[in-house]
This record gives C-alpha cells, sequence and structure tokens, in this order.
C-alpha cells in the first residue's frame, strides 16, 4: 500500500468517528416531563419565563448563579437554576432554549440561549443571544 492511501484510510476513519461522537452527544429537544424521566440525560427545554415567581439574583453574595422558574411548551413549570452571570434583559426575553439535566425536581442549565422579543418594523429578526454556564 502507497502512503496517500494509509493517510486517506486513516482520515476516513477518523471523520467516521467524529460523525459518530456528534451523533452520540447531539442534545434532544424536550419538556420538563421528558427529562425528569431521565435525570442523567442533558436536554434542550424552550419555555417562557415566569416573572410572577421572580427571579433570584445576588451579585453581591453570588453573581455566578440564577435562579428563575420556566414553564415549558406543554405547560410545566420547574425551578431553573444557572450556574453564571445572568444575561442582558433577561426579563425581557420571549422564549428560554435552555440546554441542562434535571437534578432531583431542578432544571440545572449548562447554557441559555434567549429568544429576544422583536422590534417593532417587519424587516428586523429576532435577536437571539447564548449564554455558557461557567462550570462543566
Amino acid at each position: 500500500m502507497k502512503k496517500i492511501h494509509i493517510i486517506i484510510i486513516v482520515l476516513l476513519v477518523g471523520a467516521i468517528g467524529v460523525i459518530i461522537a456528534t451523533l452520540f452527544k447531539a442534545d434532544t429537544y424536550a419538556d420538563f416531563v421528558t427529562a425528569a424521566q431521565h435525570p442523567g440525560k442533558e436536554y434542550q427545554v424552550i419555555g417562557k419565563l415566569d416573572t410572577l415567581k421572580g427571579i433570584h439574583y445576588d451579585a453581591k453574595n453570588n453573581a455566578d448563579r440564577l435562579s428563575f422558574y420556566v414553564t415549558d411548551e406543554k405547560g410545566v413549570q420547574k425551578k431553573v437554576v444557572f450556574i453564571g452571570t445572568k444575561p442582558q434583559d433577561f426579563e425581557k426575553s420571549e422564549k428560554i432554549v435552555m440546554t441542562g439535566k434535571m437534578e432531583n425536581d431542578v432544571f440545572m442549565v449548562s447554557s441559555i440561549l434567549l429568544k429576544c422579543p422583536s422590534k417593532f418594523t417587519k424587516d428586523t429578526k429576532n435577536e437571539s443571544q447564548e449564554f455558557k454556564s461557567k462550570s462543566k
């Protein structure tokens, strides 16, 4: 075999390995009920912030912890904890896409994607911002 054939085979095996690893790591969209049924598995949950229950963020004592309540698309509400700095304009977000997993009855979030409300013009698209957790 020539060296070029060996290199091509190694590259193909590496590419197949990356594809398989990506498939197993892929986040899955779910609701809080599904996430609670599989506590160790990471899911993406889409929901709406419940501002009536309050947002707990104490910048003086622990600036890297944010807790709040979210109602998912099926109407189930859970407490959510994000270890990281509170995103700018958090309260104004239209929808929240959270990546995390259930621990007891709390959804522990590793990243948050905010869907900001649209502006009042037809040609303006919704903006989104993603925030990652500081701990892994």
